[in-house]
């Protein structure tokens, strides 16, 4: 049965009317208890990542003035969050949650974190309200190890992966791939190992064909051992900041699609939620439930009844 990482720590205190949607963790977690989706047995507190693991992948300057508050105003404002101490317990959370996933994932087959995917975390500055690049810490502490070869990040949120493209791109044993609206943030893109840029608009039908075409003969090619799935919703038609035209059953499709291919190749896969912006904040926690939801089908002989399901 997969794993899933979460915290209190996980939620932070933000100013009012502040269009991060915080309030999708803890909900996320209250959704899959509620539906029956996970039983309270497969959440697990992940602790807070140790600062060699940050170090792989961040400056010391940029993690000091994180850790310590001492951004500047102009970093604040690239993030997008107000710098504090639960910011940054938030995000050394977060980052354990998804290493500890990477840890989980090559035992189980699969692991969840109930937050990650701030792949937008540069080595040397936060953007787009990443503090800490979680995949990417994750990531390196795998091959650091030697616990993976051969990594292949499948970033399918709707911004591109900018700061995991960045600091991979010296790095052969982690292959980035993002697929992601064209014509958005960030504006300055970067080079990943494989870039899609979609049209804004795109719905269930092209993007599924796009990434059925894509991603088979990347894992044939590249030949992996470890997957980190970056499941962003914000590809949803409701979303205030994608620009793509997703419905429920295309992010669903999507997220079958990928998590079954890593199980039918018996490759371990870590997956983080990314982002999502929907107006209604119940359209981000029910896209993100169905992430987890497909986990537990593919990978478990059990699952939720249909009288669960709601």
């Amino acid at each position: 049965m997969p794993c899933l990482a979460t915290s209190d720590r996980y939620t932070l205190d933000l100013p009012p009317g502040h269009r991060f949607p915080i309030a999708k963790y803890a909900l996320i977690r209250e959704q899959l208890l509620w539906q029956g989706i996970a039983p309270q047995t497969d959440f697990y507190d992940p602790g807070l990542c140790a600062e060699e693991d940050i170090l792989r992948v961040h400056t010391a300057e940029y993690w000091h003035k994180v850790r310590d508050q001492r951004l500047a105003p102009a970093e604040v404002r690239r993030l997008g969050l107000p710098q504090s101490e639960q910011l940054v317990r938030r995000s050394l959370s977060s980052s354990a949650g998804t290493l500890q996933s990477a840890l989980k994932a090559l035992k189980d087959g699969v692991a969840l974190n109930l937050a990650g995917g701030t792949h937008h975390a540069f080595a040397d500055r936060g953007e787009g309200f990443c503090v800490l690049n979680d995949m990417a810490i994750a990531a390196a502490h795998l091959l650091h190890h030697g616990l993976a070869r051969q990594v292949l990040v499948v970033d399918l949120d709707v911004h591109q992966g900018d700061g995991t493209a960045s600091i991979f791109q010296q790095e052969p044993r982690v292959f980035t791939f993002s697929m992601h609206a064209g014509a958005n943030y960030p504006l300055r893109k970067e080079k990943s190992d494989l870039d899609v840029e979609l049209a804004l608009g795109t719905g269930d039908a092209e993007y599924l064909e796009r990434l059925r075409a894509i991603l088979p003969g990347l894992v044939a090619d590249i030949q992996p051992d470890f997957v980190f799935f970056q499941a962003g919703v914000d590809v949803l038609a409701t979303d205030k900041l994608g620009k793509l035209a997703l419905t429920q059953i295309g992010c669903r499709l999507r997220d079958e699609f990928v998590l079954g291919l890593c199980q039918d190749h018996h490759l371990p896969v870590a997956v983080s939620m990314g982002g999502g912006y929907s107006e209604r904040l119940a359209d981000i926690v029910d896209a993100h439930c169905n992430t987890f939801r497909v986990a537990y089908e593919v990978w478990s002989d059990i699952t939720p009844t249909e009288g669960q399901r709601s």
